[in-house]
């Protein structure tokens, strides 16, 4: 399709991790399992939550959400890269490039905005016990769920938008392992200031703010720790929130790593094998962090697959 001087390309070609042609079936192999592990163990987490009555709590609620996010957030690149290796094909439409890069972004944004909203649930909880219960009852669960998906849509569909108004002319390689916002936005033949602009302001306040508010909810919450007089009290109380605490710092260094690499270096197909890390080993490592730190779930996992009764919290109902 021809527009003045410049041509409007309907498929790009994503370079993927390796040109060589013998780790193909390794690199299948390797991200096949980790699609596998990663969307078995976040669904496993969701139905004990879903079917166990004493999970029904607002930190279950949460996590469920956010293991939904996960396997989203997932499968928006590995499929599609499994499917390139398999055929020895490395494009994608445009269509389908617009489309990837829309819900891994619609993803990564809800991940990060309900791990804000887990940060502030622990908060009440530790820093407000006899409140909690009164507070964070079931319609604001649902309000702070629905707000993170909100705005997480608008923050996808706006960039989408911007996106979709450039021009892509002779440059169609991505060197990248799926369509990635600033990748595509440089790609571009047409003016990209605006693009630009919005793009590094909604990544500073998408980053920033979430990230302030974790950071305040956690201060708030050593410092009631630290006002506990025993040793038993103390470690109840930082074991409740500790899972969680791992999992923020897995996202937020994993994302501050790609950043810090792609101003470290100029060759943008090296970032890719750091985004590995971001898009696909943290979403698999969530459901290990929470099963393997958190006795409430170990218990109803083994519930599901026959094992003995117990005894857990009050949950909703």
């Amino acid at each position: 399709m021809w527009q003045g001087n410049e041509t409007q390309i309907s498929e790009f070609l994503l370079l993927g991790l390796s040109k060589d042609p013998e780790l193909q079936p390794f690199l299948f192999g390797l991200f096949l399992s980790m699609y596998l592990i990663t969307a078995f163990g976040n669904l496993l987490i969701i139905l004990a939550t879903i079917t166990d009555s004493h999970l029904h709590t607002p930190m279950y609620f949460f996590l469920s959400n956010l293991s939904f996010a996960d396997i989203g957030f997932i499968s928006t690149t590995i499929p599609k890269m499994l499917v390139n290796i398999h055929t020895q094909s490395k494009v994608i439409t445009y269509a389908d490039c617009i489309t990837q890069m829309s819900f891994f972004m619609l993803f990564g944004a809800l991940e990060d905005f309900l791990l804000t909203v887990m940060a502030y649930d622990r908060f009440l909880a530790i820093c407000c016990p006899l409140h909690y219960p009164v507070t964070m009852n079931l319609q604001l669960c649902a309000l702070l769920v629905l707000g993170s998906w909100v705005m997480s849509v608008l923050h996808s569909l706006l960039q989408t938008i911007m996106v979709l108004q450039l021009s892509f002319c002779a440059h169609w390689q991505i060197p990248h392992f799926f369509c990635e916002l600033n990748q595509m936005v440089q790609l571009a033949c047409s003016n990209t200031f605006f693009n630009d602009i919005v793009m590094y302001f909604e990544s500073g306040l998408l980053g920033g703010v979430p990230l302030a508010g974790i950071l305040y909810s956690y201060c708030k919450i050593v410092s009631s720790i630290h006002a506990i007089s025993s040793a038993q009290g103390k470690y109840k109380a930082f074991s409740t929130c500790a899972s969680h605490l791992s999992v923020v710092s897995l996202f937020y260094c994993t994302s501050l790593g790609v950043y810090l690499s792609s101003i470290a270096t100029h060759h943008a197909h090296a970032i890719a094998p750091f985004s590995v890390m971001y898009a696909m080993v943290t979403p698999m490592l969530n459901p290990f962090i929470y099963s393997m730190r958190n006795k409430d779930i170990k218990w109803a996992l083994k519930k599901m697959f026959g094992g003995k009764p117990y005894k857990l919290p009050l949950s909703w109902g």
